[in-house]
Parts: structure tokens; sequence; C-alpha cells
């Protein structure tokens, strides 16, 4: 019994690391939208670049970075090949990072614990595809930039705060995916130790039988 004990006790900060997994998950969720949504990816004198719009505002000086002829206004990204990369990497990371999410849920209300183990699988696979693309956009955004600096017609470039969000969400995906690591380990542990509390439940039980049939036949030769 006292096994049993510490078998439950297993699954028990096992599910708490994966809520804390799930809440981990959904944070991303929201970093990646309001990083997606935002034009603050990289910043200038007058201009505002994100991954699927750039605006340039009013009284910028001129020449305006990159030699656009457009006047104050947001308009479509540029048509550079590194910020449709980053934009359609980070797309795919919001998407598996949702699915994640949603494995993750469905395992935590999965009382079938072979179910758990298979969502958590899964879950931990998305969570990797969605890290390995949220950190190659995060690498190549600002590497592929610089080689256009010469056309930035600015002096001073800063990367905005969307950016760094894209970071903390990067953060969060890691730690994701770590929590939901831990889950083998422990599942492992817990149908080892339930196997063992069987088999000295079963012996136990033998045990009673016996002495009971020894009794009995006791009784008999008497």
């Amino acid at each position: 019994m006292i096994m049993y004990t510490v078998a439950e006790e297993h699954i028990s900060d096992n599910e708490i690391a994966q809520v804390i997994a799930f809440i981990c998950g959904v944070i991303v969720i929201l970093l990646m939208i309001m990083g997606l949504a935002s034009t603050d990816w990289l910043m200038a004198l007058g201009w505002r670049q994100g991954l699927f719009v750039h605006c340039i505002e009013e009284g910028a000086p001129t020449p305006l970075p990159f030699n656009m002829p457009d006047p104050q206004g947001c308009y479509q990204a540029r048509d550079v090949a590194y910020i449709k990369a980053a934009a359609t990497l980070c797309v795919i990371c919001l998407l598996s990072d949702i699915m994640a999410t949603v494995l993750t849920g469905l395992g935590l209300r999965s009382q079938d614990h072979r179910e758990k183990h298979k969502f958590y699988r899964f879950a931990v696979l998305c969570m990797g595809i969605a890290l390995v693309c949220l950190l190659t956009a995060l690498v190549i955004y600002p590497v592929c930039f610089a080689t256009e600096l010469n056309l930035g017609n600015r002096t001073m470039w800063e990367f905005g705060w969307a950016y760094g969000v894209g970071w903390g969400a990067a953060i969060f995906l890691f730690g994701g995916a770590v929590l939901l690591l831990c889950d083998k380990e422990s599942e492992e542990i817990y149908y080892k130790e339930r196997k063992i509390v069987r088999n000295e439940m079963g012996g136990g039980s033998s045990m009673a039988g016996m002495g009971h049939h020894g009794g009995r036949s006791g009784t008999q030769l008497a």
C-alpha cells in the first residue's frame, strides 16, 4: 500500500507539470498573435516594419529606408525573401503551438494513462516543431537584414518589442516542451510501481489462502 501511495504522488506531480505546460502553450499563442500583428519588429526614424506590414510615419525624413517612394501610411511588407520566410515560419510556429496546446489539454482530460502518454508525446513533437521554426525566424530576420543595411538610409536601427516577444515565446515553448518530456519517465515509474504493488497484493492473497486451507485441513484431521 505504501508503494501505491508513492505511485499516486508521482502521477499528481506529473499532472501539475502538464498543467504548467498547457499554460505555457496558451501564453505562446497570445505572444505569437501579438508578434504577428505588430509592425514593431524593426524600427528607425520615421519607419516601422513588421512581418506583413511596414509603416511610414508623418514627417519621416527622406530618402526613406530602402528608397521607398510611398507617402505616409502603412503598406504591405516589402517583397523580400527573408521577411516572407520569417513570417511563414512564425505562422507555422503559431499553428504548431495551437495543436500542441490542444493535445496537452486532451491529455489532461483523459483518464487513460496510455492515452495521456500518447497525447503528450505528440504535443512534445508539435512544440518542438514550433520552437525550431520560431528560432529559425528569429535568427534569419536580423542576419538577413544586416546584409541590406546599406539601403536603409538610416544611421540607427533597433529591434522593437515585437521581436522581443518572439524570444519570450521561444522561452515558454522550450519550458513547455521540457515539462511534457517529463511525462515519459513518470509514466514508466507509475507502471513499474503499480506492477510491484499488484504482485505484492497477489502474494499476500496467496499466503492468506494457504493459511486458510491449512486451517481447514487441520480441523478435518482433528
